[in-house]
């Protein structure tokens, strides 16, 4: 297995995973969101190659307080394999190596097997609510407005 930086000629392979896994979402542009990943912090966008193919991906970023995962996936042929878990202590190795002091990530609560992965790489439920606000919508975001 091999973990290196995402690579343009990539795209269609990451996208083809994240359908594959379910990540995709009607309201989340997976070619949109690649595109915002290579202009902010591009080295953190992982993958996972075994024999020249694709099989993981995550998104790592740190902002200066707190580190985020999203997009973390790994093809259903080559899960409990150890390669998640690989994967997964790269982009924590990356984030601290940042300076970055704690991890957080979202899963959707029916998501039962990746709460049981991730409490088993010693995650844990934090006693938070997690709120969101869409910016965007069909339209373009609105222009920065200046004072």
């Amino acid at each position: 297995m091999q973990i290196r930086p995402y690579q343009p000629n990539d795209q269609a392979a990451v996208i083809a995973l994240w359908e594959q896994c379910g990540l995709v979402r009607p309201w989340n542009d997976p070619k949109k969101d690649i595109e915002r990943k290579l202009y902010i912090q591009p080295e953190l966008f992982l993958i996972a190659e075994v024999d020249h193919q694709l099989v993981a991906t995550v998104m790592a970023g740190y902002e200066g307080h707190r580190g985020w995962l999203n997009y973390f996936a790994v093809s259903p042929n080559h899960q409990r394999k150890g390669i998640g878990r690989s994967l997964l202590a790269e982009a924590e190795h990356l984030l601290c190596a940042a300076g970055c002091p704690k991890i957080n990530l979202q899963v959707r609560a029916s998501n039962k097997n990746a709460v049981d992965f991730y409490m088993s790489c010693g995650y844990s439920e934090d006693e938070v609510i997690s709120l969101g606000k869409r910016l965007e919508s069909d339209q373009k975001l609105a222009p920065k407005r200046t004072t």
